[in-house]
């Protein structure tokens, strides 16, 4: 379904009867669209993974309120504390008075930074570490690729189903393809070199690290062996898990990303519509 929020649209689906996606997308001029993506796993204790943008014209509990009652959600999983990921954190906190908010000590930190967190809700949660939410056990670990030191995803050992934060995202290049619902519907070539990209951008460090001990990362994911990759930038990848391991595979080899500078900002300024902006 869609849902109408002062002109952006919002989508949720399902993934397997026990995923909903909660998405979001963001056009990143000369780059592509981002898809942007939360969850609702409905477990026996519903947990709701990640809140989305912290934009002024999202409004993340509303559309968190077309899949579950609010009320309803028992555990909210914070990925990382990024402000994609963190948009309806305290609004949902209120409305959901029996969650607890899964995070690490260090995001607890990142996140007082900004504003106090209610401690007697936080359940600290590390790596290798596990979370029983009534059917279902999550797995908590640091995916290959992050950019944040408190990123910790989580594997469902019931619906298989690995939620890998910013891991495996990737810019493409329509609004259409950042709001599918399967990375089967976009091009391989286009998918991969929108994940190399995404690498390169959001985990510069890839091209200065031991290599050996980086692809080692990715053996607990090979591991896992999940049917369905869900990360907050990319459609869902269902039964590509072997595809999405060698691109992490090739992503100390890709090409370094180098933004715009001052001239290239300028120039993009200059071709603005003074009345549009």
């Amino acid at each position: 379904m869609t849902v109408n929020l002062l002109e952006e649209i919002l989508q949720t689906y399902r993934v397997g009867p026990d995923v909903t996606v909660l998405n979001d997308q963001l056009e990143v001029p000369g780059i592509g669209f981002l898809p942007v993506n939360a969850f609702v796993l409905l477990a026996a204790e519903p947990v709701v993974i990640d809140t989305g943008l912290s934009l002024p014209d999202r409004n993340f509990l509303d559309l968190l309120r077309t899949v579950i009652d609010p009320a309803d959600v028992r555990w909210i999983w914070l990925t990382h504390p990024d402000r994609d990921h963190t948009g309806g954190l305290f609004e949902l906190l209120e409305a959901a008075p029996q969650a607890r908010l899964v995070t690490t000590y260090l995001g607890v930190g990142i996140m007082s930074t900004d504003r106090p967190l209610p401690i007697d809700r936080v359940y600290l949660l590390n790596p290798g570490q596990k979370l029983d939410v009534g059917d279902r056990t999550l797995h908590a670990f640091r995916p290959p690729l992050f950019d944040n030191p408190a990123t910790v995803g989580l594997y469902d050992d019931r619906s298989k189903t690995c939620f890998s934060s910013d891991c495996f995202g990737a810019p493409l290049p329509s609004a259409e393809l950042a709001g599918c619902n399967n990375t089967g519907d976009v091009p391989s070539d286009t998918l991969r070199a929108g994940q190399l990209l995404w690498a390169a951008v959001d985990s510069p460090w890839v091209h200065t690290t031991d290599v050996d001990r980086y692809r080692a990362t990715i053996e607990p994911l090979r591991a896992m062996d999940p049917t369905a990759i869900l990360s907050t930038h990319l459609p869902p990848a269902l039964g590509r898990t072997a595809d999405l391991l060698d691109m992490l595979a090739a992503a100390p080899h890709a090409d370094p990303f180098v933004g715009p500078d001052q001239q290239a900002l300028e120039q993009m300024l200059a071709g603005f519509d003074p009345v549009a902006h």
